[in-house]
């Protein structure tokens, strides 16, 4: 692979087992809310989308009295407790980026908010490994469009086809992609088929590791710019 000088990861699915809790969560608030098993959404056509994404699909498809706001909160809030309860970071994860950090700056971009964020990178201690947090939130829109990638690149002060992205969706590859990364899919919540348009596709966090550390360089052997980041590409 190519020298890179910064690996941003998604949150969902990459860092943190939680698409199957982001269902539950929804799934419980559909049956609070009346809707029980008629609320007509495909789950899995949402991996990588974010819940304002759905949300308002499904205020399309039954014009409930709830706002989107409120709406927006009461999954939020259920997901947060789930993930408080469960504490599901993928084995291998945390070795991963701690192994990552001493040679790249790392960066979260999720389609999630960032209470949501600010609860995962909690797990672990994960949030020290991590010099920028963005969220769909930030650039008001979610992927496949590629404004969250773009965002974290900005904060991370590096030229977005210097980044390398980790993600696990076909929203993620897309909106990656759009923005000029290269991309490595891991197949935790799809099939490799549903991958096929990520620059390299790998099964586990392991492999992952041997196509980024062998190029890398320490981050003290790099010239620092006064930000502390890589110097800018010539």
């Amino acid at each position: 692979m190519k020298r890179f000088d910064a690996v941003i990861f998604d949150m969902d699915g990459v860092i943190v087992d939680s698409e199957p809790w982001h269902e539950h969560a929804f799934r419980e608030v559909f049956h609070e809310l009346g809707y029980g098993d008629r609320h007509g959404i495909d789950f899995r056509s949402y991996i990588g989308r974010s819940d304002r994404a759905l949300w308002e699909d499904f205020i399309a498809k039954h014009r409930p009295p709830q706002a989107l706001d409120q709406l927006l909160a009461l999954k939020q809030n259920r997901l947060i407790d789930l993930l408080r309860r469960e504490q599901p970071i993928f084995e291998g994860l945390p070795d991963l980026v701690e192994k990552l950090a001493r040679h790249y700056p790392l960066a979260v971009a999720s389609g999630s908010n960032h209470p949501v964020i600010d609860e995962v990178l909690a797990m672990k201690q994960l949030r020290r490994f991590f010099c920028v947090v963005a969220s769909t939130q930030d650039v008001g829109k979610t992927k496949p469009a590629p404004d969250v990638f773009l965002h974290a690149a900005k904060l991370l002060a590096v030229p977005p086809h210097r980044c390398c992205v980790i993600e696990d969706s076909a929203a993620g590859i897309t909106a990656a992609r759009a923005a000029e990364m290269t991309v490595i899919a891991i197949t935790n919540s799809l099939p490799r088929e549903q991958l096929a348009h990520a620059h390299h596709i790998v099964d586990t966090y392991e492999e992952v590791e041997a196509l980024l550390l062998p190029a890398a360089a320490p981050l003290a052997a790099r010239p620092p710019n006064a930000g502390g980041q890589p110097a800018p590409l010539m």
